[in-house]
């Protein structure tokens, strides 16, 4: 994808009535034939920005002793085994955290745990540590690194709708690196499809209370 076709949409939404705040510009990609119900063509996948999406990515850890030092100096919030339980008796405060969080990354051998205690609030909202994200850790795992990536990584997901959108940066970011996101994204997409760009009937850019412009 062109990226300076992408520039020249960006600036065009920006000519739009200003808000009070800063808006979001989104990628919109709309599929065609591709059968949605057959689990192997539905899109699910974590996908890099090569330079974020300007939004603080928050991250909570759930792990034992053995990671509690490192995860504190790399994560927003840890909370230790031996504190699980009081989130599986208490779904109020278990849904609270699922709302607070972006991420949440547990021990591999606590994911058992974790599931009994945390799957019924992170579960619905799609939080549940994941290892296609990197979210399922060992104790050698440098948590550092991987909070930074996470500050670039997005869910991609077409399950039921054939439509994707996806953020792609705030509009006080340099349109040149939303249109690189832009561009980015849009490979990757078009290669977690069965038949590639073949499924894509089109591309488009908006801002949050804008309507949208077609790029492809």
């Amino acid at each position: 994808m062109d990226k300076k076709i992408i520039v020249e949409a960006l600036n065009k939404l920006k000519e739009h009535k200003k808000r009070s705040f800063s808006q979001s510009f989104d990628l919109i990609v709309n599929l065609k034939d591709i059968d949605l119900k057959k689990t192997e063509n539905q899109v699910d996948f974590f996908a890099q920005t090569p330079n974020g999406t300007g939004k603080k990515v928050t991250v909570c850890a759930l792990v034992d002793q053995e990671l509690a030092e490192e995860a504190k100096k790399a994560c927003d919030e840890v909370i230790l085994i031996d504190d699980f339980q009081k989130y599986g008796k208490n779904k109020k405060i278990a849904k609270k955290l699922a709302r607070k969080y972006d991420y949440f990354l547990a021990q591999g051998n606590l994911m058992g745990q974790v599931a009994t205690n945390f799957g019924r609030a992170l579960g619905p909202k799609g939080k549940m540590p994941n290892p296609k994200a990197g979210c399922i850790v060992n104790p050698k795992s440098n948590l550092n690194q991987l909070h930074e990536t996470l500050q670039r990584t997005i869910r991609v997901s077409a399950r039921t709708a054939p439509i994707i959108q996806c953020l792609l940066g705030k509009e006080t970011m340099e349109l040149e690196k939303v249109a690189e996101n832009a561009a980015s994204l849009y490979e990757q997409i078009i290669h977690h499809l069965p038949n590639e760009e073949s499924n894509i009937k089109s591309a488009m850019v908006k801002l949050t209370m804008s309507p949208p412009i077609k790029i492809k």
